[in-house]
């Protein structure tokens, strides 16, 4: 019996300790910020990744860039807010990633 709470605290202990060790997968584009701000936008925008704007904080961080009537907000499969907006009196595609980087089409 003593044997066995042994071998079973040995294996809670290395699965922890290998749980705590796995690194994420890094971004191929390592020097981009983690969040963009107005004055850095990550050229390769937007950026697949899980996001965590919830759809009010995205919608707003888009008015926040200039951008009007923004509706239909969708967070797409590839972790990217996607939706419709107005600026400069034209109708556009938008796109926020996770970094915060604002894309128009």
């Amino acid at each position: 019996m003593k044997n066995l709470l042994i071998a079973a605290a040995l294996a809670l202990s290395t699965t922890s300790v290998l749980a705590q060790t796995a690194t994420p997968t890094p971004n191929p584009d390592g020097d981009t910020p983690a969040v963009a701000t107005p004055s850095q936008q990550n050229a390769t925008a937007p950026v697949e990744g899980a996001n965590s704007f919830t759809e009010a904080q995205a919608k707003d961080r888009i008015i926040e860039a200039g951008y009007t009537d923004v509706t239909e907000l969708k967070l797409d499969d590839k972790g990217v807010w996607q939706g419709k907006a107005t600026k400069d009196a034209k109708a556009v595609a938008v796109s926020l990633d996770y970094q915060g980087n604002i894309v128009a089409k």
